[in-house]
């Protein structure tokens, strides 16, 4: 019995929904996300609230319940509030700056980055010194891709700790060479 497929997914006002051909379309404010159904469950539309139940009781059918019912959620927040990582940039001369629709990295290489910023997602820079990158978008998947991209320029190292960083992360830390 899936814990998660069980809940109904209720659809906050300024969101519509509609549910034509296999493929669950909602818009929102921040505009318009779609979710290819799978055959193996059922997906109800009733009184602003959306209810997924598996066809049969295969293992198939039982393990994409609670799939479709995340899939389905974030969706509908997405449109409705959107997603947000932060990213710290730890490290002496690490820094980031906006060029337009392309983030430039400087992060200790001899060379900077260029990211280009990719289609439904928006990079915000913050804080005092510009050290903490806002990734905001309405796809919770391309947001976190994105995220992970720009992380794995230079992931945080263990002995000072410099590098990008997820703003939640914790950076087990090592201790140095003894003399």
């Amino acid at each position: 019995m899936s814990r998660v497929g069980k809940n109904p997914v209720a659809i906050p006002s300024g969101v519509d929904v509609a549910i034509v051909d296999g493929i669950l379309t909602a818009k929102g404010k921040l505009g318009e996300e779609s979710v290819p159904l799978v055959d193996a469950v059922e997906v109800s539309l009733e009184d602003n609230e959306i209810r997924v139940a598996p066809k049969d009781d295969s293992k198939h059918s039982r393990s994409m319940w609670g799939t479709t019912r995340s899939l389905v959620q974030n969706a509908i927040s997405g449109v409705s509030e959107g997603f947000t990582k932060r990213l710290e940039i730890v490290g002496v001369g690490y820094r980031a700056q906006m060029q337009g629709k392309t983030l430039n990295l400087q992060l200790g290489y001899s060379h900077d980055i260029p990211f280009p910023v990719p289609e439904g997602v928006s990079i915000a820079l913050e804080g005092d010194r510009g050290n903490v990158i806002a990734v905001t978008g309405r796809n919770k998947q391309q947001v976190g891709q994105v995220a992970s991209e720009i992380r794995g320029f230079r992931k945080p190292e263990p002995y000072k700790g410099k590098g990008v960083r997820y703003s939640d992360e914790y950076v087990l830390r090592k201790e140095g060479k003894k003399k």
